[in-house]
């Protein structure tokens, strides 16, 4: 399965589920996996009603046993000097959903995905998103239809508060990486409904 992997974990500043994908973590080091966490600035620097960024380092460093990498200078080896089997970013926001969609890299976990790819391995993208089936909707397809991009099966949180935003289900995020490096196909389903 996942044994000794090297799966970079990028975080985005989706705060509202760092409460939801920070514990899955542990789902990867159960199976063998080495997590490798990487942040985006945000991250690094927020204080919300969620916690604040030196708070989740603690956390994310405590469960992975690794460093967290918050820079640029930082990622950029996970290219051909120092490469990951994986690159997972969850939760990813609807600003990188965007950026990356179109090879903007501005943060140390964007680097990190463009790295991922360049080897030519994989990238599973979890979103969370107010705006995805809204503007952001056609970068999500873009993505969709991109060579090594997996997504973790996602659907509709509150179609009725909020109908244009999409979550991934994290607690597919092991099986999702799992198919994409082994399988090199899609999870199914990739709709869901909460």
């Amino acid at each position: 399965m996942l044994e000794g992997k090297r799966i970079g974990l990028g975080i985005t500043a989706s705060h509202c589920t760092y409460e939801d994908v920070i514990p899955k973590i542990e789902n990867f080091t159960k199976v063998g996996a080495t997590v490798v966490p990487i942040i985006t600035h945000s991250v690094l620097t927020a204080a919300t009603r969620f916690g604040t960024g030196e708070e989740w380092i603690k956390k994310i460093e405590a469960l992975t046993g690794e460093k967290v990498v918050s820079s640029i200078v930082e990622a950029e080896p996970f290219g051909p000097s120092n490469p990951l089997d994986c690159m997972v970013i969850a939760p990813m926001t609807g600003n990188s959903i965007s950026k990356f969609a179109n090879a903007s890299t501005d943060s140390p976990v964007l680097m990190a995905a463009k790295a991922t790819l360049r080897n030519g391995s994989p990238v599973v993208l979890g979103i969370s998103t107010n705006d995805a089936l809204g503007l952001n909707g056609v970068n999500i397809m873009k993505l969709m239809n991109s060579k090594n991009i997996y997504f973790i099966p996602f659907g509709q949180d509150d179609p009725k508060s909020k109908p244009n935003s999409l979550i991934s289900d994290f607690t597919k995020m092991v099986e999702t990486v799992d198919h994409a490096i082994n399988h090199k196909k899609q999870l199914q389903p990739l709709l869901i409904q909460y």
